[in-house]
C-alpha cells in the first residue's frame, strides 16, 4: 500500500533454476559454521550471483513471526536468466490481495482469508 509499491505480482519460474539458486546462494552475513574464515565468506560473496538472507515472516495482519522466511537477491547472469530464459509467467496478483486485504486485517484467525497451503520445500543440493 505504500506508494510505488500497490502492484503485487507473482513469478512463477522453472523449478530447476530456483534449486541452482539456492545451490549458488552465500549468506548475507559471516555464519562460522558454513565457512572457514570471514575472508573466505567474503571471497564467496564477491564471487555468488545470489545473495541468501533470511528475514522476519509476518503474518497476515503484518505481525512478526518466530519463523524466518528467506529472501533471494540476484545480480549478474542469474538475474538476467530470471528475467529472461527462466520466467514461465508473470501474474498480476493485485486484485487478489486487495480483496483478502480485508480479511487479513480482521484478525486471528482469520476466518475468510485466502492463503497458499504451504509444504518444506524440498530440493537438491
Amino acid at each position: 500500500m505504500k506508494p510505488g509499491q500497490e502492484v503485487t505480482l507473482g513469478l512463477r519460474i522453472r523449478r530447476a533454476f530456483f534449486d541452482r539458486l539456492l545451490r549458488d546462494a552465500v549468506e548475507s552475513s559471516f555464519d562460522p559454521a558454513r565457512r572457514a574464515s570471514q575472508a573466505d565468506w567474503k571471497a564467496a560473496v564477491e564471487a555468488s550471483e545470489v545473495r541468501l538472507q533470511w528475514d522476519p515472516d509476518h503474518a497476515p495482519d503484518g505481525a512478526k513471526l518466530d519463523r524466518r522466511a528467506v529472501q533471494l537477491g540476484l545480480r549478474g547472469e542469474a538475474l538476467k536468466a530470471l528475467a529472461t530464459t527462466e520466467l514461465v509467467e508473470v501474474i498480476d496478483m493485485s486484485p487478489f490481495v486487495e480483496a483478502q486485504r480485508v480479511h487479513a486485517l480482521a484478525g486471528a484467525p482469520w476466518p475468510g482469508l485466502r492463503t497458499p497451503v504451504e509444504h518444506v520445500y524440498p530440493h537438491s543440493t
